[in-house]
């Protein structure tokens, strides 16, 4: 799955550019997570305002 990473230059790029799983589990880090975390915050802002 994940196999050794040599580059010249080890970059973020090369790093997901390793496999499709490797870039759906950033992608989903970095954008989907947050998201979850953004809904709660406004739900409670929705929950307090009524």
């Amino acid at each position: 799955m994940i196999e050794q990473f040599t580059d010249v230059v080890p970059s973020f790029f090369g790093m997901l550019n390793q496999g499709p799983l490797t870039l759906t589990i950033v992608l989903h880090t970095i954008i989907i997570l947050p998201m979850f975390w953004i809904y709660k915050q406004e739900k409670k802002k929705l929950e307090e305002q009524k």
